[in-house]
């Protein structure tokens, strides 16, 4: 079984021609093959930078947008630069957009890093839509081209473009994969030593409608290649009171995002979270939806996540992005070091998004195997094993699951597996999805610096 469509394969495969190795599809960035290497003790692998305040979006290049303060800061457009032309690729529409756009300053990492995921929070009203970039460096001081992280709006009516990843942007040493920035030969030595991100804010001409940027940011990280990891210890027990909605009831509805539900482990899991803080779409967004259908809501999340270039609803930023339209929401994508962040997160009561791939002998009582999956973790047992809602389960009542501590965290942390054929493919190395309030408690923010978010 296949919980959601294998992705990064053309990357998977540079790495793996770059390495020496066979490497297949898989779920998550690609691994570098060679012999596997642990971290040193405290050694930094994630380095995580966002721009959110009203004084960062001050710091930056400004170029027709305006800084506004408030509960929540952000960018709008405050007069627009000029225009451009798109043509959406997946419309054949070609369009006169008016656009304004913001420049981070450069972020130094902390972690010179083999591979980049941006992500964004921001509101589009109907017929805006934003556009992302990542200018980076290597560390021997030449610029990497200005990549386009995702072009991306929060809806899919006549006059909204399609969002989209873009493909084949690269330059020999560096690439994109649909929603990440990987050096291509990470053995070589190469390394994203710093970036700026460019946010572009369109909207027609003559509107004086203008998107909302809150938070963007992104999680640069140096993964070493790792068929297993260190097992982490229990520190926590207790269990998260989250919604259970199954992807696979939703088999054969709406083939059109991702080949329907059975691929939808990504906006259901996301949709889990959102509810679990206490947001559900709005009646007039679900109307739609055929009236027969159960959980309605998880057929939205599919639609509003599906990338037209990905051709798939597992787009790690614009699965962030959507959550980030409910009311004071923020979200991130990251990487976490063990299930002990994951216990600091829940305790707090932030669930986690984990991705992860393994083969049904690998995970106990999955009772399947998959090349790319999202679950939540929800809680720890007593014991220290995971307590997940796992959407690929044959109904609703099914979903609340409880794993075996050391195979889910060596599942979801290796960057390096075994395939069914004996093939080596890549993991995903930690990758994590995190949905919180727009304002936190004391004890939410205290727990999200804890793993590196702020």
């Amino acid at each position: 079984m296949t919980s959601s469509t294998p992705r990064r394969t053309v990357l998977a495969a540079a790495v793996a021609v770059a390495a020496g190795a066979v490497v297949t599809a898989s779920g998550g960035p690609a691994a570098a093959a060679g012999a596997a290497s642990r971290p040193k003790q405290g050694q930094q692998l994630v380095d995580n930078q966002a721009w959110t305040s009203y004084a960062q979006w001050r710091s930056g290049s400004a170029n027709g947008v305006r800084a506004e303060g408030g509960p929540r800061p952000g960018i709008v457009i405050a007069h627009p630069a000029g225009t451009t032309v798109y043509t959406d690729p997946h419309t054949g529409t070609t369009t006169t957009w008016e656009y304004a756009s913001w420049t981070s300053p450069e972020h130094r990492c902390a972690v010179p890093a083999t591979e980049a995921v941006a992500h964004w929070n921001a509101h589009t009203p109907a017929g805006t839509w934003i556009q992302i970039e990542l200018l980076g460096t290597y560390g021997d001081g030449t610029p990497t081209p200005a990549y386009v992280m995702g072009r991306w709006t929060a809806g899919d009516g006549e006059s909204d473009i399609r969002r989209t990843s873009v493909d084949g942007q690269g330059d020999g040493r560096s690439s994109i994969s649909t929603d990440t920035f990987a050096i291509d030969a990470p053995a070589g030595g190469a390394r994203l030593a710093s970036y700026r991100l460019r946010v572009t804010l369109h909207r027609p001409p003559g509107s004086r409608l203008t998107p909302t940027v809150w938070r963007l940011g992104a999680m640069a990280s140096d993964i070493p290649d790792r068929f297993t990891v260190d097992a982490s210890t229990p520190t926590y027990a207790g269990e998260l009171e989250v919604p259970s909605y199954s992807q696979e009831i939703h088999k054969g509805q709406y083939p059109q995002y991702d080949n329907g539900g059975e691929a939808w482990c990504s906006p259901t899991s996301s949709q889990m979270i959102i509810e679990h803080w206490g947001r559900k779409p709005d009646p007039a967004d679900l109307a739609w939806v055929d009236p027969s259908y159960a959980d309605p809501q998880v057929c939205q999340a599919a639609r509003q996540t599906y990338d037209h270039q990905y051709k798939g609803c597992g787009n790690w930023p614009f699965n962030a992005a959507y959550a980030a339209t409910y009311r004071d929401l923020s979200a991130v994508v990251t990487r976490l070091r063990s299930l002990n962040d994951v216990e600091t997160l829940v305790r707090a009561g932030i669930p986690a998004i984990t991705s992860q791939s393994f083969l049904a002998s690998e995970l106990t009582g999955a009772g399947y195997g998959t090349s790319g999956h999202l679950m939540t973790v929800t809680g720890f047992t007593e014991d220290g094993d995971v307590i997940a809602h796992d959407p690929a389960s044959p109904d609703d009542a099914a979903v609340r699951r409880v794993y075996r501590r050391r195979e889910f965290e060596n599942i979801w942390l290796r960057t390096k597996r075994h395939n069914a054929s004996g093939n080596v493919a890549s993991g995903t190395g930690g990758i994590c999805y995190l949905y919180w309030p727009a304002h936190p408690s004391p004890r939410q923010r205290k727990a999200l610096a804890a793993v590196g978010i702020r």
